[in-house]
């Protein structure tokens, strides 16, 4: 087998991926925070890293793949305070949008999805140890703090210096902070918050900061050292920075071999946030735009590259999508099993294997789809179902996905009423009604309807 080469954020270049134990590999993926409905960079991050898992599945390696749920921390504290509700009925009900929003973007469930609030004590059994290791401590408000400076690769994956990003840091007032690099570990109960957030520990009663959590957590699933940690490049630093900082920190040894980032997500250019006002919901663009649409229009660019959201390019990804389609419904592929040797299959497998270079995968995806055209070949038509079945896409029946409802195009007609309208037409057409039946065509066109006529004066019909 051809090795796989990923970039390695840590080492700054792309290697070769050698797992810790041949055969298998373990890992861990930054999930989200439950207090809202997941965004289009959640469906990024979860689309990448379900990606980069079938991938390494297809390729005959044995994958435990976690990714976490944070269901603490000062926002979702925040947003239950606001709505008059338990923390766990906020998060519980954040956590089942999630899994739609997942489900319908063909995202498998991750083998393990650990939720912070469970893992307090492997938390606080950590925190004890970077204490015992001098690099924990109690300050005068309560809370419990990393002492950065202490801890001397801190800013390895980075690449920022301590004097860099002291030179950077907010002066903040009122902290027990002996220095302002410091984060905590451990925040010290507020009389103001409910009850649920407040655990006992030998520094008083309180909760986890939101670093500790994938320490703890990526360390009881997957052992102290493991093979891929991934997670958004806004994540870089400081989440995954003070990851490494507590774990080697801790356990006095690496944490994680390979670094994977996936770029920003940007909207007409411009970084995608709530401040700017472009910040779109996965269910906002799902009511516009067939989830299949959006998983194809995220793996269309190499997971590393800024991702441009903009209507326009979501029409050009169903456009594309609907190419690739239909050149299965016209050719049936035939029911024998993917043959990996193949040529197409090979040219898939380099790019896959090339730091998971779906764009150049899928450009193979449409060079089989011509051929297929060209052809008709149920062979090649198998190479193309199965080739991109391996990165989830291509697996409904291509009458479903062309005759699917979301579309920025589609002004609302349902199967029914273009049925109707198809056989009024068959009946125009009958009488020699001409012009009516072109009538018809172009009403249901303006309507995103396209009207194909096929030998036996059959009417097929898909959105535009």
């Amino acid at each position: 087998m051809t090795a796989i080469k990923i970039y390695n954020t840590l080492a700054r270049d792309k290697q070769t991926f050698v797992p810790m134990q041949a055969g298998k590999v373990r890992m861990y993926v930054c999930g989200m925070t439950v207090y809202d409905y997941c965004h289009l960079g959640h469906a990024r991050v979860m689309v990448v890293f379900d990606m980069v898992q079938r991938w390494l599945r297809a390729s005959g390696l044995d994958v435990t793949y976690v990714r976490n749920i944070t269901d603490i921390d000062d926002k979702i504290i925040k947003r239950a305070v606001e709505n008059g509700e338990s923390i766990s009925q906020l998060t519980q009900r954040f956590i089942a949008a999630m899994d739609e929003d997942a489900g319908a973007l063909g995202v498998q469930k991750p083998d393990h999805e650990p939720r912070a609030t469970q893992y307090v004590p492997q938390m606080l059994g950590l925190i004890e140890k970077l204490e015992a290791n001098g690099l924990a401590y109690k300050a005068g408000d309560g809370d419990v703090n990393y002492s950065v400076r202490d801890f001397p690769n801190y800013g390895k994956l980075s690449g920022k210096s301590l004097d860099d990003l002291r030179a950077g840091e907010r002066v903040e007032l009122n902290t027990g902070k002996r220095d302002p690099l410091d984060f905590v570990l451990w925040k010290a109960a507020k009389e103001s918050e409910p009850a649920e957030v407040k655990w006992d520990s030998k520094w008083g009663k309180g909760r986890p900061g939101w670093h500790i959590e994938c320490s703890a957590m990526s360390c009881e699933l997957l052992g102290e050292q493991f093979d891929i940690h991934g997670g958004g490049e806004d994540l870089q630093f400081p989440h995954h920075e003070n990851e490494i900082a507590q774990s080697e920190g801790a356990n006095r040894h690496p944490f994680v071999n390979y670094w994977m980032h996936n770029g920003f997500i940007r909207v007409d250019n411009e970084k995608m946030s709530k401040s700017l006002g472009n910040f779109f919901t996965i269910r906002d663009v799902l009511k516009k735009y067939d989830a299949e649409v959006v998983r194809f229009f995220i793996l269309r660019a190499h997971y590393r590259s800024p991702l441009n959201y903009s209507d326009a390019h979501l029409d050009d990804a169903r456009h594309a999508l609907t190419r690739l389609y239909t050149a299965l419904k016209e050719v049936a592929p035939d029911s024998l099993s993917l043959d990996r040797e193949e040529p197409y299959a090979i040219r898939f497998a380099e790019a896959m294997n090339d730091d998971f270079n779906t764009p150049v995968a899928i450009a193979v995806l449409f060079d089989l789809a011509n051929e297929v055209n060209k052809n008709k070949s149920p062979v090649l038509a198998r190479q193309l179902k199965g080739l991109a079945g391996i990165i989830g896409l291509l697996q409904r029946s291509p009458q479903e996905f062309l005759q699917a409802g979301a579309s920025s195009s589609d002004q609302g007609l349902d199967e029914a009423a273009i049925a109707a309208q198809i056989e009024a037409r068959a009946a125009a057409k009958k009488a020699k009604n001409f012009a009516e039946a072109d009538r018809i065509r172009a009403d249901l066109l303006a309507n995103g309807i396209v009207l194909e006529d096929k030998p036996g004066g059959i009417t097929e019909w898909r959105r535009a």
